[in-house]
């Protein structure tokens, strides 16, 4: 059988890929999770990454954020889980980026790991 199946396991011989959807950068994100896995983020100034819409348990992927000025901050919504409980600091530098990885627990809950100074 080659045609892929939801309620079947599967082996795939070839690479299954991806598409990484650009967010709208603003004051407050959004991340609508049923667009896509992976997200990219060119930030213009001091944002909020805010708790991000239809989560589905189970759910995982990335977001990558690059910094278009020199000392930009994001504040994140509390949906989103950090190690220690503490969010990270993006990278200093124009043109740096970053990675959250994260993997939805709950509905309201995104387990992510943040990657620093990708550039």
């Amino acid at each position: 059988d080659t045609v892929p199946m939801l309620a079947k396991a599967q082996t795939f011989s070839k690479a299954q890929s991806g598409s990484i959807t650009a967010l709208s950068d603003g004051a407050n994100i959004s991340v609508d999770l049923s667009l896509n896995n992976h997200f990219s983020l060119t930030i213009a100034g001091n944002r909020t990454l805010d708790n991000p819409s239809n989560i589905v348990a189970g759910t995982s992927g990335s977001i990558f954020i690059t910094q278009s000025g020199s000392t930009r901050t994001l504040a994140y919504g509390s949906y989103y889980d950090f190690a220690g409980g503490t969010a990270p600091v993006l990278s200093i530098g124009t043109g740096k980026i970053d990675r959250i990885d994260y993997i939805a627990r709950t509905t309201t809950s995104l387990h992510c790991v943040f990657t620093g100074d990708l550039s």
